[in-house]
């Protein structure tokens, strides 16, 4: 107990708040300006993102109902895209994934996280890297004018990402350095930058001629690793069904997302999702991401508050 109030009483606690409070506020007045429109979020729901990688089960029996908690608010987002006249939508979304304890030596993991979830209709995977660049560097100008104490108490220097970033392919960086080729290239790099084409989930769409995945990672530089994953969305229904029968899922807790693809209501759609909390640790330098949540909690700890 006394280590977590020491852990909210660290006077540097104020500054990465502030820091916190500017770019989210950045964040908004970004959307409100592009007309992108800020939904609420959903923390409960029959289906949730399935994820690239295994979790433990976050989910809880309500009146004979299991609801999971939310891991991503992907497949609601493509919902809410149905409808023609909305120019795009982002949400600010608590997030719940159980990770391994592996995860928390990592500096960049928490089970419970805040994510900004943006889905952009009738885009390419383009013009929405253009868009999170746009984004990402007017926040960044944003805290670093309006945070300038703040940096200089935290001995933190910010520079306003150069456009267009940087964009590997992950197959070339994979065959250059092997499986922990992101670390790498983001100890490299003094930017951030894109890595293109990942196999993950059934949603990302899938080049038909080429077989490349039509998805991309924002990463950070200076080794601080992912910063958003995204993706074209798969639309059609029939290789909706085919991907996940690939990725040998079952496809009852689907049945209504996939009942809508069935009827040819899901539109062409490209977003992604960026961690709140990792944002502040590259803005404030921080080794762990502890060091900017108040109440972290971190794969494989007790939680005590």
């Amino acid at each position: 107990m006394q280590k977590t109030i020491s852990h909210l009483m660290k006077p540097e606690m104020k500054e990465i708040m502030k820091v916190q409070s500017a770019a989210l506020k950045a964040i908004d007045s970004f959307m409100y300006s592009r007309e992108i429109l800020h939904l609420m979020p959903v923390m409960l729901s029959p289906v949730t993102d399935p994820l690239c990688h295994s979790v433990f089960d976050a989910s809880i029996d309500y009146y004979g109902q299991k609801l999971e908690l939310t891991k991503s608010m992907i497949l609601h987002k493509q919902l809410v895209m149905m409808a023609d006249s909305i120019k795009g939508i982002y949400i600010v979304s608590p997030n719940i994934r159980l990770e391994f304890e592996e995860c928390g030596k990592s500096g960049k993991h928490l089970i419970e996280f805040s994510q900004v979830d943006i889905e952009l209709p009738r885009v390419s995977s383009r013009e929405f890297m253009d868009f999170t660049e746009e984004l990402y560097s007017y926040v960044f100008s944003f805290v670093k004018q309006e945070c300038k104490q703040e940096l200089k108490k935290l001995g933190r220097k910010i520079s306003v990402p150069i456009k267009p970033f940087k964009v590997f392919d992950s197959t070339e960086l994979k065959e250059k350095f092997g499986e922990d080729f992101e670390r790498i290239v983001s100890e490299k790099e003094k930017q951030p930058f894109w890595i293109t084409d990942y196999y993950r989930e059934f949603y990302d769409k899938q080049d038909p001629e080429t077989k490349k995945h039509v998805n991309y990672d924002l990463v950070y530089p200076e080794g601080f690793g992912e910063a958003l994953s995204g993706g074209e969305r798969e639309f059609e229904f029939e290789i909706i069904k085919r991907k996940i029968l690939e990725r040998k899922m079952d496809l009852a807790p689907y049945e209504s997302y996939l009942a809508v693809a069935e009827k040819g209501l899901l539109k062409p759609t490209a977003g992604g999702g960026f961690g709140v909390e990792r944002l502040i640790r590259f803005l404030t330098g921080k080794k762990h991401i502890r060091e900017v949540t108040l109440f972290p909690r971190i794969p494989g700890e007790k939680i005590v508050l």
